[in-house]
């Protein structure tokens, strides 16, 4: 008889989330859907629930609490009150987790997600960034390993895992790469926000479809990809490839690189997550559609500052400080909160970025805790100041 496995979804109802319990469904027999999580997307999470029949759920927008309840009184599943969702993951545990939820606030989730769960599969940018210098102490301590399942992280670590760090040390650059988003050939200055949320090859939520408008993920990257697999920063470089079949370029010292090619489908790190997961040396074929192709044609190209202002504040910004990196993170996702609910304009969001890192907030960061007590006074002191970004 084969092991069975269960997964927790968090962020069900968005894209990764919806196409992972797609994926379960058809390819991963041996994996139960344990627990899924969605922010405000009743309809969806109650159509899934229906689906998958998970053991649990739960909405974290608690005024359609006993709406979600009603639907599915029919069925075994059970509700959890999103006041009660910590306490329960400290009691739970999981064979896989997989944490898709945008934004910082996922933070509350991360501490009892890492005790508990034996492998995390780590879509949330803002997590890492802001929790990076605990990330290796945590999931060492409690015996978690950590599968991060963006692209570009994934594709880096695939490279290591297969090569076991043996070539770590000839290492001379990484190249995290950008397909440049939605403005990249664009030359008049309409930069509006249903623009922005037209990404050119991922689906995505618009914080992420934003912040790639902006370049602010690639900078968002660098940061994750020195926490996970302790690269120095100036190692770590950044190249538009509008194709995004290319998701990173290893460049050694012998004057070789390795580059990671694969289509533009989070179907493919997700299904090699749940391979990992549930230690199967067979990865299912999802699409024929992925084989390597000849006639691709690859093009690279040097971000320019003027074009992407916000990569001067972040190469100006001193990031071997937690609170720094912690400070940039925050006022990045309200800025783009700002643009999204068109507040502020497209070309204020890095100056909204840059006036808010001078705001001087000083605090212990060495717990999950302190860092979203920091998280939480730092926001309050960028929405009281608002109007001098104005």
């Amino acid at each position: 008889m084969k092991k069975k496995f269960n997964i927790n979804i968090f962020g069900s109802t968005g894209e990764i989330g919806s196409k992972s319990i797609n994926i379960i469904n058809r390819f991963y027999n041996p994996i139960k859907i344990n627990l899924l999580v969605a922010n405000k997307n009743y309809k969806k999470l109650i159509i899934q629930s229906k689906l998958v029949k998970p053991k649990y759920v739960c909405l974290l927008d608690h005024t359609k609490y006993d709406l979600i309840k009603k639907s599915l009184k029919k069925y075994k599943t059970k509700i959890i009150h999103p006041h009660e969702l910590k306490e329960f993951l400290k009691k739970s545990s999981s064979d896989m987790t997989l944490l898709s939820i945008s934004g910082y606030n996922a933070l509350n989730y991360l501490l009892p997600i890492i005790k508990n769960t034996k492998l995390l599969g780590i879509v949330n940018k803002e997590c890492i960034v802001s929790a990076g210098h605990l990330f290796k102490g945590l999931s060492k301590k409690f015996n978690t390993n950590i599968f991060p399942i963006d692209s570009e992280h994934y594709s880096l670590f695939n490279y290591f895992n297969t090569f076991k760090n043996n070539e770590y040390k000839e290492i001379k650059n990484i190249f995290l790469t950008a397909s440049g988003g939605p403005f990249y050939n664009i030359k008049n200055k309409n930069f509006s926000v249903n623009r922005a949320l037209k990404h050119p090859k991922w689906k995505m939520g618009y914080k992420n479809s934003i912040d790639s408008s902006t370049l602010a993920n690639k900078c968002l990257e660098i940061i994750e990809a020195h926490y996970l697999f302790n690269i120095p920063y100036d190692k770590i470089k950044i190249a538009i490839h509008p194709q995004a079949l290319v998701h990173s370029i290893i460049e050694f010292k012998n004057n070789t690189s390795i580059m990671n090619y694969f289509y533009h489908d989070m179907s493919i790190p997700i299904s090699n997550f749940l391979t990992y997961g549930i230690k199967d040396n067979q990865f299912k074929v999802l699409n024929k559609k992925f084989n390597f192709k000849l006639n691709d044609k690859l093009f690279f190209d040097k971000p320019k500052a003027l074009k992407y202002p916000i990569l001067t504040t972040f190469y100006n910004l001193n990031k071997n400080s937690p609170i720094n990196v912690i400070k940039f993170n925050c006022a990045n996702e309200i800025a783009v909160e700002l643009f999204f609910k068109k507040i502020i304009n497209f070309k204020d969001i890095n100056k909204f970025i840059d006036k808010s890192l001078s705001i001087d907030l000083h605090s212990k960061v060495n717990t999950i805790d302190s860092i979203i007590k920091y998280h939480n006074k730092y926001v309050k002191l960028l929405q009281s100041n608002f109007n001098m970004y104005k």
